[in-house]
């Protein structure tokens, strides 16, 4: 490669960075559907190529069999799932000033109590007055913004046009995805065909394990931390397992936040020790499933993303692109990863890395 041709990649990157960039709230929608497009595309090809009697279905066909199946699990989330997330979350506002008493009026004196530590600000009256009258500000707030968004004709129509172009966009590229994939392939210069499509292959495996897998643990742990939460009988069960296994696409988040949130719902509910145990046995069953059953068998080993990166990457996602960034952030972490290994051995077996000193 010269010096110019690496000038002028170099710069197609970076003028793509730019539109990224610029083009952020427009391209939501159509990331949003490329992603629908790539999870779903497997099990487009397994259903083109499925037969009846020696019939194939077709492209068209299978996308619109895996449209329709989606579109009912859309429904069901919206019908079943949802609303009780939404109640759940309006009950647990509700008791929140319930629990700033019972954390001031009984779990600050017992900390105290065991620590030998001098708490009694905290407890001052003012100061729960204080936290309850700036949570109902807060709380009124949420609502005032909820209530202004939901009036406001630039966000509705902006909502009910993703709503449109999501499906529209996620129809045609899940029909000619393979199509799209063939069409790029034929643009790469004939020198770099082996070894771009070697590193596609790795992505794709990065990727769908990532994408894929993850969301599949997400959605299991989610519900695993949900049933047992709800079989000891604490409140809001499937809002802290649901908020538990979505957070667990950063390693350790997930489990940390659901169990510090289940042992304070447990201690302001029943205020005994059984059931702090049994939020830990909940909890500890749920990460034993998560290593040794879920993730070697729905993700496995291909990710290699450090924890911490991950955590920068939807940090600097979101800081970037605003919600495009938070969308695109770990998929291109994960694929940079792959990128950034390749380079790293190109760079090992270079002259410039085994030149000796002089």
């Amino acid at each position: 490669m010269n010096i110019s041709r690496g000038w002028l990649i170099l710069a197609l990157v970076v003028l793509a960075g730019w539109l990224l960039w610029r083009l952020g709230p427009v391209l939501t929608p159509f990331a949003v559907a490329a992603a629908i497009a790539y999870l779903t595309d497997p099990l487009v090809d397994r259903l083109e190529q499925a037969g009846i009697r020696g019939w194939k279905l077709g492209r068209t066909l299978a996308v619109t069999l895996v449209f329709l199946m989606l579109t009912v699990l859309i429904a069901v989330a919206l019908l079943v799932f949802i609303p009780v997330l939404i109640r759940q979350a309006r009950e647990l506002i509700d008791q929140v000033p319930q629990m700033i008493d019972w954390f001031t009026g009984t779990a600050l004196p017992w900390i105290s109590a065991q620590l030998g530590l001098d708490l009694a600000d905290f407890r001052r009256p003012e100061m729960v007055e204080l936290a309850k009258d700036y949570w109902q500000q807060a709380a009124g707030a949420a609502v005032d913004v909820a209530q202004t968004l939901g009036k406001g004709g630039a966000v509705a129509l902006t909502v009910i046009t993703n709503l449109v172009l999501i499906p529209v966009v996620a129809f045609y590229l899940m029909r000619d995805w393979d199509r799209l994939i063939a069409a790029i392939q034929s643009l790469l210069p004939r020198s770099m065909v082996t070894r771009v499509s070697g590193v596609a292959r790795e992505i794709d495996e990065v990727l769908s394990a990532f994408l894929r897998g993850q969301f599949m643990v997400m959605i299991a742990l989610g519900g695993i931390y949900s049933i047992g939460l709800w079989a000891i009988g604490l409140k809001a069960a499937f809002l802290i397992g649901m908020v538990a296994g979505i957070l667990s696409i950063v390693p350790y988040l997930g489990s940390v936040v659901g169990l510090a949130l289940a042992i304070g719902m447990a201690l302001f509910q029943y205020g005994d020790l059984l059931h702090f145990v049994l939020v830990l046995v909940v909890f500890g069953v749920g990460q034993t499933l998560e290593g040794m059953v879920l993730t070697p068998w729905l993700v496995g080993d291909k990710i290699g993303l450090h924890p911490v990166a991950v955590i920068f990457a939807v940090l600097a996602g979101g800081q970037l692109f605003g919600f495009i960034g938070i969308l695109l952030a770990l998929p291109v972490a994960a694929a940079l990863n792959v990128v950034v290994r390749h380079v790293h051995d190109i760079y090992q077996h270079s002259a410039w890395y085994r030149e000796e000193s002089s």
